[in-house]
């Protein structure tokens, strides 16, 4: 990326950012794993590890990203999974040996692991 070097640079690199982000949430699946200093100290870093293996294993394409606290530190480590503009479905407490049978079920067969949901908010 080249240096910004106007307000105008700025606000395009802005409008491009959203752009993509927009698309991937309507067309791709993104998975944001809560990576505060509460999920970080709960095992996150080696849940969003393994959630990237197992993406790897099975050659599926999809954007995984941190995201800061939540708020619900004892549910962590937290994992929010959206697929193609579809609801958020967050699950709680999922570990790294939760992560074959949470990607299997989600993304694989299209049906969320309920025991570990604790939240679903619509899409956009």
């Amino acid at each position: 990326m080249s240096k910004l070097k106007s307000l105008q640079d700025l606000t395009r690199l802005r409008e491009e950012t959203k752009a993509e982000l927009r698309l991937r949430r309507q067309t791709g699946t993104a998975i944001y794993v809560g990576m505060g200093t509460c999920g970080i100290a709960a095992g996150a870093r080696e849940t969003m590890e393994a959630i990237q293996d197992e993406l790897m294993k099975r050659k599926i394409d999809a954007y995984v990203g941190p995201v800061g606290c939540i708020g619900m530190c004892v549910k962590e480590p937290l994992i929010d999974i959206q697929q193609a503009g579809g609801p958020h479905i967050l699950y709680a407490n999922i570990q790294p040996d939760m992560v074959p049978r949470l990607i299997e079920q989600h993304l694989v067969k299209g049906e969320p692991a309920k025991e570990w949901v604790i939240c679903r908010m619509p899409g956009e």
